[in-house]
């Protein structure tokens, strides 16, 4: 028989599978999914409520108009489809990156589910996901509340209604956040193939990628300078494996496009054509000096707030990662030719920038938390409703 000691010497705990780890986690993210959760609905009911007023259908204000309708196009019938404006300009459909049109044909193909009703789909199901992402980031760094808070704040957005239309913003978002959550864990060929899926999504990966690679450069840089030696490359070959993984599926596309197109530069040719083109802001201070003085005023003021968002997060000492990501999403926005009224969507991913709002929040009672969230939901929920009403683009 075993002595006294041998029986009263604590057992070692079993390692935890990764079902259970997963099912910790979804119920730590509990309190963050239905806070956005409720936020969103906010926003649903007021549009249908809207909508229904209008005269209109609200899936179809979700589902069936703008970007949606190409990426639907795409998964019905592939590549190929251009549409000529009356003034000559060539719209391609090959602006579209492929991964959302992929899954709309997927799961069209093995559900019930229209092409239409699997866009929204994925968008509510990725907005989900991306809620729980954001949290695990936010608390990662500064606790549990703020990544509550911080979920619910990114559902409440100003843009936040195209999370839950068939475009790629709640996709991108989810895939990102989870990358970034990956990287603070120190796990990069994961954080890698989930920028490689970001990748596929948006061309904004390029600012995901460009998080991955300068992060991993500051750590070889520091320890180089740190005394490393010879096997300083060997001691990271995972994060350079993530490194090396983070751009194929931007550059799988962009080949893609060039061989179809028989030209190493079409994808960017095709992006021009959609008035895409990067011209470091000067459509953008174009826009705002040919505004009325008013608007022009707000929208400078709009400007300047969001500058000190970003100065804030760098007071704030973000991550390296998280903080390279966040003002790359916000440049990358900023410095093409594009479409303005779409800019306040393509900020939509910056998650970081609401991390200084979230930690302020924190520190607050609980009536002022939950009085200042449900303030932003309803202005979100109007500002939603009164866009998808209207006649243009998000």
């Amino acid at each position: 028989m075993p002595d006294q000691q041998t029986r009263s010497r604590p057992q070692a705990p079993e390692p935890r599978s990764a079902r259970h780890r997963a099912t910790a986690q979804l119920a730590a993210a509990g309190p963050a999914l239905g806070a956005y959760a409720a936020v969103r609905a906010v926003g649903l009911l007021v549009l249908w409520a809207a909508a229904s007023a209008a005269g209109k259908d609200a899936a179809h204000l979700l589902g069936g108009r703008w970007d949606s309708v190409w990426y639907q196009r795409i998964a019905e019938h592939g590549y190929g489809h251009t549409v000529t404006l009356p003034d000559g300009g060539v719209h391609p459909d090959l602006a579209f990156f492929p991964l959302l049109p992929a899954l709309e044909r997927g799961i069209a193909e093995l559900t019930p589910l229209t092409v239409e009703g699997a866009g929204i789909g994925v968008a509510w199901l990725a907005g989900l996901l991306a809620a729980w992402g954001i949290f695990a980031v936010g608390a990662r760094l500064h606790g549990r509340r703020t990544g509550v808070l911080l979920a619910a704040l990114w559902g409440a957005y100003p843009t936040a209604f195209v999370q839950s239309m068939a475009y790629t913003e709640s996709l991108f978002t989810a895939l990102a956040a989870w990358s970034l959550y990956a990287v603070l864990r120190g796990r990069w060929i994961t954080a890698g193939a989930l920028c490689a899926l970001a990748g596929l999504t948006r061309p904004s990966a390029a600012a995901l990628i460009a998080a991955l690679a300068v992060t991993a450069a500051a750590v070889l840089v520091r320890e180089y300078r740190q005394g490393g030696d010879k096997s300083l490359l060997r001691r990271h070959a995972r994060m350079l494996l993530g490194v090396c993984l983070a751009p194929l599926g931007w550059l799988a596309y962009v080949v893609y496009v060039g061989v179809r197109q028989g030209s190493p530069l079409a994808y960017f040719e095709v992006q021009a054509q959609w008035g895409n083109s990067i011209d470091g802001g000067r459509a953008l201070a174009a826009f705002v000096i040919g505004l009325p003085l008013p608007a022009a005023l707000g929208l400078g003021a709009a400007l300047v707030l969001l500058a000190w968002l970003v100065v804030l997060c760098v007071r704030q000492r973000q991550p390296l990662p998280v903080l390279v990501y966040g003002i790359g999403i916000v440049v990358v926005s900023l410095i093409g030719s594009g479409y303005f009224g779409s800019r306040p969507r393509l900020m939509m991913p910056a998650f970081p920038l609401l991390l200084p709002p979230a930690v302020a929040l924190a520190g607050l009672r609980t009536a002022a938390r939950t009085g200042t969230v449900v303030a932003a939901a309803l202005a979100s929920a109007a500002y939603g409703a009164w866009t998808l009403l209207g006649p243009g683009p998000p």
